[in-house]
């Protein structure tokens, strides 16, 4: 199923975030807002919209900030969303695994898909990914993550989603064996990208300069890592990768586009674009705002179509590439950010995905992939 397949209403709950992430993409928009919770209303408006319009009945909770930090908001959309769906609900979460029994607890009765950002072993993870006051957060992502594995009650998917450095690169078998230690068999690796800020990567020569990532190495190391998973029964992935399970015209849902409702009351295509107001460069990526006082959403029919438009045969770089149906422009929310255009290319992605498909070819994943 290509990834564009992959339909779903996100929530993006609240900007408050328990972790201090060294390499957070949205840090600095983040930073830029005072703490934001996401307007219930708009929720259930967004979970009307989206079950009169798509035959899914998927739902899905993710950031800016950490997820469980807005846990009753979280209950409450699950609640709404299960009345109006019943028994066909399936519900996924994407978190940093910092939250508690009663977190968990919840998770492992109504979660369908758990995708857990976490580094993995030790050092790694407390390097990257500490508490704001300093402490390490690996034992308590590991207790999380043990618990879930084994206690999922709607014989659903508990994964990692783990960020590749420069630093951790040469360390992917190790991380494959620590995780299965956890009793995790699907991880999806993303090699670093950079942080959305107020201009695109291509119009700021110095944030070039001081980004760093071996993408001929992370290849190599990759291709080793996925075949030695695969030989003990797990599964290492990477985006680079997400749809060599089909072809499509399209790279990802943000085409379709599916509705990604965020905490200032925009409707966003994407994961990159967290808040709507003054997106920037970004700003292509927003295709409908909540009006609050009038209790309806208003959607932009002419960024849709936009949207809609970006396909494999409209991308000047695909036209006459020999995987243009597996990758087809690849991740829009990085291209955009890195290129300032919805019809860029990445020479580096491009690269990647050609190397990567000659080594692997089509795969058949089990579940619905991040």
């Amino acid at each position: 199923m290509p990834h564009v397949k992959k339909e779903m209403i996100s929530f993006f709950l609240t900007t408050k975030c328990n972790l201090r992430c060294i390499y957070c993409y949205n840090c600095q928009k983040r930073k830029s807002h005072p703490i934001q919770t996401l307007d219930f209303d708009f929720a259930k408006a967004g979970i009307d919209y989206f079950f009169s319009n798509f035959k899914s009945r998927h739902i899905r909770f993710y950031g800016p900030g950490e997820t469980t930090q807005a846990f009753s908001l979280m209950t409450d959309i699950r609640d709404y969303a299960y009345l109006k769906a019943g028994k066909e609900l399936s519900l996924e979460i994407q978190t940093n695994g910092a939250f508690s029994s009663k977190v968990r607890d919840w998770l492992s009765e109504n979660a369908n898909i758990v995708w857990v950002s976490f580094d993995g072993p030790p050092d790694i993870q407390n390097f990257n990914r500490p508490f704001p006051n300093g402490k390490p957060s690996a034992p308590v992502i590991e207790k999380n993550v043990k618990y879930l594995t084994s206690h999922l009650k709607n014989a659903g998917t508990v994964g990692v989603r783990v960020t590749i450095t420069d630093n951790n690169m040469h360390r992917q078998l190790e991380m494959i064996d620590y995780f299965a230690s956890l009793g995790v068999r699907h991880i999806w690796c993303d090699p670093l990208f950079q942080e959305v800020m107020d201009q695109p990567v291509c119009m700021a020569p110095k944030r070039q300069e001081n980004f760093h990532f071996d993408m001929d190495g992370f290849i190599r190391t990759y291709v080793e890592a996925y075949k030695y998973a695969k030989s003990i029964g797990m599964f290492w992935g990477t985006n680079l990768i997400y749809n060599f399970d089909g072809c499509s015209q399209y790279n990802c849902r943000a085409c379709i586009p599916v509705p990604h409702l965020t905490p200032d009351g925009y409707v966003s295509a994407c994961d990159m674009v967290t808040f709507g107001g003054n997106p920037n460069h970004m700003e292509p990526l927003v295709y409908g705002k909540w009006d609050a006082e009038n209790q309806v959403i208003h959607f932009y029919d002419d960024k849709i179509k936009l949207l809609q438009s970006r396909t494999a045969s409209n991308m000047p770089a695909c036209k006459n590439c020999e995987v243009s149906t597996k990758c087809a422009g690849y991740c829009l929310g990085e291209t955009l950010n890195q290129t300032g255009s919805l019809f860029g290319c990445n020479p580096i992605v491009c690269h990647a995905v050609k190397s990567l498909y000659k080594e692997i070819g089509d795969i058949e994943y089990e579940y619905l992939h991040p």
